[in-house]
Parts: C-alpha cells; sequence; structure tokens
C-alpha cells in the first residue's frame, strides 16, 4: 500500500496574524467603548432601543470571539484564521448597523421634543 501521508494544513505568516489581532482588538475596544457610551446615555431607554442594543450586543460578542480566536495558536491555520475574520466581519456590520440606528432612534426622539408647539396639536 502506497499511502501518502495527510498533507499539512494551508498555513498563514504569524506576523499577518499579529497583525490582524490587534488590528481587530483594537476595533473590538472602539466597539465597546461605543456600547458603555450609550449605555450612559442620558436619554431614557425603551423598546425602540432594542433592535439597536440587540445588533450592538451580538456584534461586540462576534468581534470578541475572534480576538479570542485569533490569540489561539491553531489560528495560524489558514481555515481558523478566515473563521476568526468572518466573525470579525459579521460582527463589525452589526456594531455599524447598531450604531446606526441607534443614532437614528436617539435623533428621532429628540426630535420630537423640540417640534413647534403648533404642530404637537398645542395653541
Amino acid at each position: 500500500m502506497d499511502e501518502k501521508p495527510p498533507e499539512p494544513p494551508d498555513r498563514i505568516e504569524s506576523s499577518f496574524r499579529y497583525g490582524s489581532a490587534i488590528i481587530i482588538g483594537v476595533l473590538t475596544g472602539f466597539s465597546l467603548s461605543f456600547l458603555t457610551a450609550w449605555a450612559a446615555n442620558p436619554i431614557p431607554w425603551g423598546l425602540k432601543d432594542l433592535p439597536a442594543v440587540v445588533s450592538l450586543v451580538v456584534g461586540v460578542i462576534l468581534e470578541i470571539a475572534a480576538v479570542f480566536t485569533l490569540l489561539d495558536p491553531r489560528s495560524l491555520e489558514l481555515a481558523v484564521y478566515r473563521r476568526s475574520i468572518r466573525f470579525f466581519t459579521i460582527g463589525l456590520i452589526l456594531v455599524g448597523i447598531g450604531v446606526a440606528s441607534g443614532i437614528l432612534v436617539d435623533f428621532i426622539w429628540v426630535s420630537d421634543n423640540f417640534r413647534p408647539a403648533a404642530a404637537m396639536g398645542g395653541h
């Protein structure tokens, strides 16, 4: 029987992984700081904020999962590296959607407070 030994998995350079981990870690830090700042926002929270909160939290969880995956030595394998990049990309998109919808909801809520009295049915 002439069997070949299994080929080792495709790998990436460790310096490439380190750079990716740093960039993803920094952007995850920004996402966490936005979530913290938004949580401390004086505008009262309500059901109107639920889609933004869910999107932000799920996005940050995926970004953190990407950081942890990149810190594992197995992330030098191309398949593992690509999976962590997918986690991060999806997380970043969800955070962006959450930020945009949070800003939009806050803008609409605040702009309702500044309507002229005549437009609100007042005298």
